[in-house]
């Protein structure tokens, strides 16, 4: 939840979020925006989107390190990248076999031109007409929705990540095409399709075969700094007694990651790049302290309020001192069929454990408004507002009765505007004159509030005070 125009397209807004508004219009002195995006929690530019992985690791440490794509550009930079372990392994395929590029498509360049040197000292002389004939044989072999393919989390639901290993693995789907750009075309015209969910295809040739099944001999980087979206497919990859579902076939490749997406489990083993290496996190430094936590979420977002909150390492710190309570998210269908999630079994666990007084700090993650804002249903994603709102006011009522202290903020924003707007601010519509639709997240600054009857009189932002603040404090 971020800040955004007042207008209909802004979910927060319509949806009327008493309980938050009472956060900002009854204790202002408590209440702020706080930057979520760009360098200031570690990205590379200040048009990089914030997302929960990157958010979570903020929070969870009070301090900014260099994220996924910045160590990757430094790494490229400085020619690091082919010094590891990593490429070394992906390389001897290179001769024999295909590389196979798993991960998100973007926009970060626009146009690829190619302008080489003939050199054939020592090479035979007619090398390089030989390499212009046959070519670079790159294409495009498979194609899917993310959140309807391979980008599972958490386990939530191993068949998203089935369809994938069927199509990229062994060239398997329902849907075909010669191409791409006609695959997407074409699944885009059914009923409210959305990139994000989009079936998986395969690209055939002319007798129907899949051009890019990945087969012994070849080599796999899973292109995506996305630990959570990527350790599951990295489980299936290098695991020799995977039991998740019937892979059919195990290939002998050389497998890396463009990260190492879980330490503990070491997916996957090899890697282009070193995860940033994040230390002294709050959960770790409490629980040393004698400081009681209690953490939940539901399954899709479980891994956020632990293994991201934590530094990205799993499991607990100090078992004794903390527990970790995950509620089964819904699996088969897309958020928006349930738009509410589980925002009021989280709520309750989070209740429960206040009211205990066991521990001494209980955080919790509502996924609710991200997850389906995802699905591009703005409907849907106005009643998941409302559910967050009123699952944070029964956490608020009982932090209430024991005379705590609260802490309420998101980790980016995404669903105070669905809508792609133009250099005014209006909404773009599309050839059809409908609204173009975002279900991405955003550039825009998160609320922040702290109270609570336990909150000391006087206490004030570091913003309030001459010289000090915060620099992402707005």
């Amino acid at each position: 939840m971020g800040r955004g125009q007042s207008d209909q397209y802004n979910c927060i807004h319509v949806a009327q979020t008493p309980t938050m508004d009472s956060l900002k219009n009854g204790v202002p002195d408590k209440w702020r925006l706080v930057k979520a995006h760009d360098t200031a929690v570690g990205l590379s530019t200040e048009d990089d989107m914030g997302n929960t992985e990157v958010g979570h690791n903020a929070l969870g440490t009070g301090r900014i390190f260099a994220q996924g794509a910045e160590l990757f550009d430094l790494a490229l930079a400085f020619g690091k990248i082919y010094e590891g372990e990593g490429f070394a392994h992906i390389k001897d395929s290179f001769a024999t076999g295909t590389l196979h590029l798993i991960g998100l498509l973007s926009d970060g360049v626009t146009k690829l031109e190619a302008h080489f040197y003939s050199f054939n000292t020592y090479n035979d002389p007619n090398r390089n007409f030989k390499l212009r004939e046959n070519g670079v044989d790159a294409q495009i072999a498979s194609g899917r929705g993310r959140m309807q393919v391979t980008m599972d989390r958490y386990e939530n639901d191993w068949d998203v990540v089935k369809r994938g290993w069927d199509a990229q693995v062994l060239g398997e789907a329902t849907h075909k095409f010669k191409s791409a750009v006609e695959a997407v075309k074409k699944l885009r015209e059914a009923p409210k399709a959305n990139d994000q969910y989009l079936p998986a295809f395969v690209i055939v040739d002319d007798s129907g075969k899949a051009i890019g099944p990945i087969v012994d001999g070849d080599a796999v980087v899973t292109c995506s700094f996305w630990a959570d979206r990527m350790v599951m497919l990295a489980k299936a990859l290098e695991s020799e007694d995977f039991d998740k579902f019937d892979r059919v076939q195990f290939s002998k490749i050389r497998y890396a990651g463009m990260l190492q997406y879980d330490g503990e489990l070491k997916l996957s083993s090899r890697y282009l790049v070193s995860p940033p290496e994040i230390d002294r996190t709050s959960g770790e430094n409490l629980v040393h302290n004698g400081v009681r936590t209690f953490a939940c979420s539901e399954t899709v977002n479980f891994g956020h309020v632990t293994f991201f909150w934590n530094g990205n390492r799993s499991g607990y710190f100090k078992p004794e001192m903390e527990e970790y309570v995950e509620i089964p998210s819904d699996s088969g269908i897309t958020f928006n069929v349930l738009p509410k999630m589980k925002a009021l079994e989280i709520a309750d666990k989070a209740r429960d454990a206040i009211l205990t007084r066991k521990f001494h700090r209980v955080r919790v993650d509502l996924p609710k408004s991200d997850m389906v804002e995802h699905a591009g249903d703005i409907e849907a994603t106005i009643v998941a507002c409302k559910a967050a709102d009123e699952a944070v006011k029964m956490i608020l009522d009982a932090i209430e009765q024991v005379g705590g202290i609260y802490v309420v903020t998101a980790d980016h924003g995404n669903t105070e505007d669905m809508v792609k707007r133009n250099m005014k601010g209006e909404p773009l519509l599309d050839k059809s004159g409908n609204n173009q639709i975002i279900t991405s997240h955003t550039l825009q600054p998160v609320p922040i509030a702290i109270g609570g009857p336990g909150f000391a009189p006087g206490v004030r932002f570091l913003k309030d005070i001459p010289g000090g603040g915060p620099v992402g404090l707005q």
